[in-house]
């Protein structure tokens, strides 16, 4: 199967370009079709039985998490293109696959290879890269499954979808009570403490609060504390769409077990996952234990606290919201750098100091300030080192210092920021929560 690897045809695209270069700046159109190509030509690789494998750039593996996200821009180019319609369709049939092959890994490979990440890694699955257990990765193709059908009204995917959505009910419900119920344990014998579980895999203890657990977050660093709170609210919208897609099917098991999960991920997340902060009020912590401990910070990757209006279906004018996002986007979050080149989010997987593009689009696309969206895009376009293209990080004071020269999501996210400026936003901003 063909799929296409240019979007220079697509007659959204040339009216966004358009629309951008009348923002006064033609590095912004540019740099769209740039990142936009980048993702169709070089991370896409059609298989034998009609699935796509998608690397996240220079690392040859497919993360479910990732995936996704480089594939979410062209849910607004897709009404009239059957070629991306179906490109789409390939790539979540890969990942119903890998979901079916092993729920609890974040990465595999296109074949059986054995080639993991780490070969000491307790998991011997030869389709897996890793198995580091992250909630999101079984939320983020249930949102695109959704969001792929309200975008096209196509239904090849859907029963393939429920049963999807049915294991990721099973595996988020076991991992509700992961002292009790769950097996799954992480091991790695090399590298950094944040790529290995403590407790002889287990992870630091939790007591059960009606979240759901996880070893790793999205960035694939260990959790300080089991329950990941962006990740929980995340999961909760990842199954309003499957009690959606469910109910489309008519099959009313699956959206009461969606619907009831996501009830319980919300309030344990409200109950537990929030505290008062002197400063700023009741907000959301990044993870928190159910024996009284909490992590205060933000992480670049999604789901993060300051996505939840991405990705959890919660308003951008939420007022716990709006507190968080203070508190993320100020000197008190630990992650947050502010430099002469830049100022936004960075993550404990990068060297300090260093700001992640992916954060600069997510602070806009979740802002309702006009300005504050234009000023992204400029600071997107400036801090590219001369490549016209996202690294995956660069220092505050010199983009000339950045990680990774190839990370397909962070030009995903260009695209998605291009796009919203240029009017063929896609994302579900302002619907209510619940």
């Amino acid at each position: 199967m063909q799929f296409p690897t240019s979007v220079e045809a697509n007659p959204i695209v040339e009216q966004a370009v358009q629309n951008l270069d009348r923002l006064g700046d033609a590095r912004f159109g540019q740099t769209l079709v740039r990142c936009l190509d980048d993702t169709l030509a070089r991370t896409i690789r059609p298989m034998p039985d009609g699935t796509a494998f998608v690397v996240t750039g220079d690392i040859p593996a497919m993360w479910l998490r990732d995936s996704t996200t480089q594939l979410m821009p062209y849910l607004a180019l897709m009404r009239h293109d059957t070629a991306l319609q179906d490109l789409v369709l390939a790539v979540l049939r890969r990942q119903f696959q890998q979901i079916g092959q092993n729920p609890y890994a974040n990465a595999f490979n296109a074949e059986p290879s054995g080639r993991a990440h780490d070969p000491d890694d307790l998991c011997e699955d030869p389709w897996v890269w890793e198995a580091k257990y992250e909630v999101d990765s079984l939320a983020f193709p249930l949102l695109l499954a959704h969001r792929f059908w309200r975008a096209t009204g196509r239904t090849d995917h859907l029963a393939r979808a429920a049963d999807t959505a049915r294991t990721a009910i099973s595996t988020w419900r076991t991992e509700q009570d992961h002292e009790r119920s769950s097996d799954y344990r992480f091991l790695r014998l090399t590298g950094p403490e944040s790529d290995t579980l403590p407790n002889a895999g287990r992870g630091t203890p939790v007591a059960r609060t009606g979240m759901t657990w996880s070893g790793f977050r999205p960035s694939d660093d260990a959790c300080t504390y089991g329950y990941n709170v962006p990740a929980n609210l995340c999961a909760a919208a990842a199954l309003d769409g499957a009690a959606e897609l469910a109910r489309h099917l008519r099959d009313a098991a699956l959206a009461q077990d969606a619907t009831e999960l996501a009830a319980e991920l919300r309030v344990a997340a409200s109950q537990h996952g929030t505290v008062q902060h002197p400063g700023f009020g009741s907000i959301y912590a990044y993870e928190v234990d159910g024996r009284g401990n909490a992590l205060l910070m933000d992480d670049a990757n999604m789901p993060s606290l300051l996505s939840l209006p991405l990705v959890a279906n919660i308003s951008t004018t939420d007022p716990q919201y709006l507190a968080t996002r203070s508190f993320v986007l100020s000197p008190s979050n630990p992650t947050f750098y502010s430099g002469s080149a830049a100022a936004g989010v960075g993550s404990p997987h990068t060297p300090a100091e260093h700001v992640w593009p992916i954060a600069i689009a997510v602070q806009a696309l979740t802002s309702n300030d006009v300005e504050e969206r234009l000023t992204a895009l400029r600071t997107l376009t400036d801090t590219t080192a001369g490549t016209g293209a996202m690294h995956e990080s660069f220092h505050k004071d010199d983009p000339g210092r950045f990680t990774r020269p190839w990370f397909s999501w962070a030009n995903a996210m260009y695209a998605e920021l291009a796009l919203d400026a240029a009017g063929f936003g896609t994302r579900p901003l302002w619907t209510s929560q619940g």
